[in-house]
């Protein structure tokens, strides 16, 4: 079955609690697996909630603050004790280019692997990695070093032709692929088939939206226009927004004004301080801005299909 799967692993902030684990996720496209962020303890939950280490070929790191980054050396570590041997790709800010490879070095020798590192540039949006299937841009953002998010898209599907035309008009396997990018049918008789009788218009294509750290940004609401999905971090509370101006973080209220502004389908609050207990404060001042607001969680799956 097709897939397209946000697993969060950790959706804590910097200060460790019992409740949450450090910020990663997984984004399932296809079972082919793409790891954003990689703080403490992102191994062991990417084994609870039994994810293929294999699937997992491309990582990235938002910012180098170690909440969102420090899990990297002991994951990679892993996957040489796991015995893999496919190259892995990280991309990261390009300081992560100097300070990784050290660790490494000492750390995990003679890993079975090569790790590649990827840098990219945080001021501006960028397509950063493409396959057959998907595009990852990404989101500057705002805070105190820099910092970037990241857009999933998924491409455009092919029209999926229509059975029952096919048997009806003999269209020979040779022409499929064609009819399928747009093509009209011609009979043998000349007689011109349109496309339109053909073909069924494919599903629209998803897009996925990763935000954290962030103080409150407006200027990524185009970037992130009509996003499906959109994880905002929510550090702070509206009666906190004093700390969250000097630590570059967000309110649950301004994520929830960058979901509506960017008129995204459903947002998910994250990188929740220690301070509040219970997030229930924050998920109601957000859902006052923006309904269609839930809390995250770790070991929670979100589809996009369904």
């Amino acid at each position: 079955m097709e897939q397209f799967q946000v697993h969060i692993l950790g959706c804590g902030s910097a200060l460790p609690t019992t409740r949450h684990f450090l910020s990663s996720q997984v984004v399932n496209l296809k079972d082919k697996l793409y790891m954003i962020d990689c703080g403490e303890g992102t191994q062991l939950q990417f084994r609870a909630m039994k994810l293929n280490f294999n699937r997992l070929n491309h990582i990235f790191i938002s910012h180098l603050h170690g909440d969102h980054c420090f899990g990297l050396p002991g994951l990679i570590s892993t996957l040489g004790l796991l015995g893999r041997t496919s190259d892995l790709h990280v991309y990261a800010q390009p300081d992560a280019a100097k300070i990784f490879p050290f660790l490494l070095d000492y750390f995990c020798k003679e890993l079975p692997f090569k790790v590649f590192f990827h840098s990219f540039c945080s001021t501006r949006s960028e397509l950063i990695f493409e396959d057959h299937c998907l595009k990852v841009f990404t989101i500057p953002l705002k805070h105190r070093t820099p910092s970037a998010g990241f857009l999933f898209e998924e491409k455009a599907k092919s029209a999926h032709i229509i059975r029952e035309m096919i048997d009806f008009y003999r269209i020979p396997v040779s022409r499929i692929l064609a009819i399928k990018s747009g093509a009209d049918f011609v009979t043998p008789e000349g007689e011109t088939i349109p496309n339109v009788r053909l073909t069924k218009p494919p599903r629209p294509p998803k897009k996925y939206a990763y935000c954290s750290d962030t103080a409150y940004y407006e200027k990524i609401t185009p970037i992130i226009e009509g996003v499906d999905l959109l994880y905002h971090e929510a550090t702070f509370s509206n009666e906190d927004l004093a700390r969250a101006k000097e630590t570059y973080h967000s309110s649950a209220r301004q994520a929830a004004l960058i979901a509506q502004s960017a008129h995204a389908g459903k947002l998910i609050l994250g990188h929740f301080s220690a301070r509040y207990p219970d997030e229930t404060v924050l998920l109601n001042e957000a859902k006052e801005i923006f309904p269609n607001t839930v809390l995250a969680s770790e070991r929670m799956t979100i589809s996009m299909l369904s």
